[in-house]
This record gives structure tokens, C-alpha cells and sequence, in this order.
């Protein structure tokens, strides 16, 4: 009688669908949990972006709020602290999230703009800023998160929950200022 050496061809094809069976089944949980890590930290991220504004608006009431990220961080590096020189930034955010007029982290695209001017100040002639807005949205929907952020000046961190599944990221962002607070964007919980 002989004797066996190794496993036979059968033994290796059930250990190899075992671990396709695992995988399956462990893969899709990764992935949720990797979009909902994305999703918490974006909205980290837009929190941190709601008191960098409001710092900004007590330091520089002169301006208001900052037209964008560009502003709140370091600016491309140019200095700090600056102020709201077009070329020195505020350094209230840091080169991540604040380096660019347009930012991404995480899986995740930034953007803060600000807007209704007030009326012109007599001396220097700027009008400031008395509202903004800023919004975070996935790269990818489905692989990177499912919901996408927005905050006003009112501070209130509203969601869309993109149950169609349509890109709402900062290529769409400037009609986000007047719909921000209406449905389908939910304050929020």
C-alpha cells in the first residue's frame, strides 16, 4: 500500500471555496465600514470647517466670511498667521483640508464659498461676507460614501442622503447655496 504525501485535488478545491464563501461574505462588510469612516470624518471635517468661518469672521469682521478653503488654511504655504491677503492665509485649517479652493480627504471633496455681500464699508470700500456655505461630497458614490454634507452660517449640518445615487459633488456645488436647507438635504441627527 502506498502512502500519501500532500492533499489530494478534492481537498484543495474545498479549502479554496471555503475561503471564496469567507471572502464573499467579509468583503461587502469591509466596504461599509470603509464608507462609514469616510462619512465620519467628513463630517469631522465640515465641523472643523464651521468653526474655522466663524473664527474667521470674529478675526476679520471687516471681510466676514472667507470666500474659500484657500483662506482658512495656509494658502498654498505663503505664511501664517495672515489674514485674508490674497496671498497669506488665515492658517485656521490645516494644508489638507484648507490648502485649496477645493480640498479632498478621505474620499471625500471639500468646499466652502462665501457669499451675500453686505453693504460696502465707508473707509475701505469691502463689503463683507455674511453667509457661506460649505459641502462635502464622495468621489466615488458607493465606494468612497453614500451621503453627501452642507452647512450654512446657521451651523446646522445638514445631509443628502442620495438614495438615487447621482453625483452631488463640488461640480454641482454653487446651486447647493440656495438649496441647502431644502429638500432632499435633511438636518443631520
Amino acid at each position: 500500500m502506498q502512502e500519501q504525501r500532500g492533499f489530494s485535488l478534492i481537498e484543495l478545491l474545498i479549502v479554496v471555496m471555503i475561503i471564496l464563501i469567507i471572502s464573499a461574505i467579509a468583503i461587502p462588510n469591509l466596504m461599509r465600514a470603509r464608507i462609514k469612516a469616510n462619512e465620519s470624518s467628513a463630517v469631522g471635517s465640515i465641523r472643523n470647517i464651521v468653526t474655522a468661518e466663524r473664527s474667521y469672521e470674529t478675526t476679520y469682521p471687516q471681510y466676514g466670511f472667507a470666500t474659500t478653503l484657500a483662506i482658512l488654511g495656509p494658502n498654498g504655504g505663503a505664511g501664517c498667521p495672515g489674514g485674508p491677503i490674497a496671498d497669506v492665509g488665515a492658517c485656521l485649517l490645516d494644508s489638507t483640508l484648507g490648502g485649496a479652493a477645493i480640498s479632498s480627504k478621505s474620499g471625500y471633496i471639500f468646499e466652502a464659498m462665501g457669499a451675500s455681500p453686505g453693504p460696502p464699508d465707508p473707509v475701505s470700500g469691502i463689503s463683507a461676507l455674511t453667509d457661506y456655505t460649505a459641502s462635502a461630497s464622495p468621489f466615488n458614490f458607493n465606494q468612497t460614501g453614500i451621503r453627501a454634507f452642507c452647512v450654512g452660517s446657521d451651523g446646522v449640518l445638514r445631509q443628502n442622503p442620495n438614495t438615487g445615487g447621482g453625483i452631488v459633488g463640488a461640480q454641482n456645488f454653487a446651486p447647493w447655496q440656495a438649496t441647502c436647507t431644502a429638500p432632499p438635504w435633511v438636518v443631520l441627527q
